[in-house]
């Protein structure tokens, strides 16, 4: 039985570019500014685009999960913190 795989997988896929093209929003709108300073940070210390923006749809994908799961407005002061640690990754469960 493939077929839970294939919507599984779409569904990543779907998930994935959604966040990426967020991330990409906040870079070229400048909002939070600390999307484009980190995505320069790390372009500068050596990272390839699509590394950057995997990294920072993580930290993206962490905040939104917490927000859904503890039913709350999504907290821009800790993602912009979470993003100027990268590559440091946030724990997924705090």
């Amino acid at each position: 039985m493939s077929e839970p795989t294939d919507i599984d997988n779409d569904e990543e896929e779907f998930t994935e570019s959604t966040l990426t093209q967020a991330i990409e929003n906040q870079i070229e709108s400048d909002n939070p500014p600390a999307a484009k300073a980190t995505f320069n940070k790390l372009t500068l210390v050596g990272y390839e685009r699509e590394d950057i923006l995997n990294l920072m749809a993580h930290v993206l994908a962490v905040e939104i999960d917490k927000m859904l799961e503890e039913d709350r407005a999504f907290d821009t002061e800790w993602y912009e913190t979470a993003l100027r640690k990268l590559p440091e990754l946030p724990p997924e469960n705090q």
